[in-house]
């Protein structure tokens, strides 16, 4: 057997992406509710800087749109202001922020929203 990681040479996620039906709404939610930073917009896609990672929307390949068991978590400076404020734009509550698991000497803790296509995200904080 090969020692994988040693051979690997992966650096980082380079690029996310996320199916949608509807670029321009996309667009506005992922941009004006969540505040991700836009990059730029082509036919069918959008690309948005997530700190050095592209987040991709691009239109579902199939004709019956259906969310699949990817889930966004993006790391929140404070859990509970940024939680506030996008559920105050609009943002689909799933879950308030709660308790998730003890790490050592802190704690993780996450909130859950639904984009407009069903799409799950969270927003997370190690306290």
């Amino acid at each position: 057997m090969t020692d994988i990681q040693s051979s690997a040479s992966i650096r980082r996620v380079g690029q996310i992406a996320l199916s949608v039906h509807d670029i321009d709404r996309g667009v506005a939610f992922y941009r004006d509710v969540v505040g991700l930073k836009f990059m730029f917009q082509a036919p069918n896609v959008a690309f948005f800087d997530v700190a050095g990672v592209r987040l991709m929307l691009g239109m579902a390949e199939s004709g019956e749109f259906k969310p699949e068991g990817t889930v966004l978590y993006f790391d929140a400076a404070d859990l509970d202001a940024d939680f506030a404020a996008m559920r105050d734009r609009g943002a689909e509550v799933e879950q308030a922020p709660h308790f998730i698991a003890a790490l050592g000497d802190k704690e993780l803790w996450m909130g859950f929203f639904r984009d407009p296509f069903g799409n799950l995200f969270a927003l997370m904080s190690e306290r």
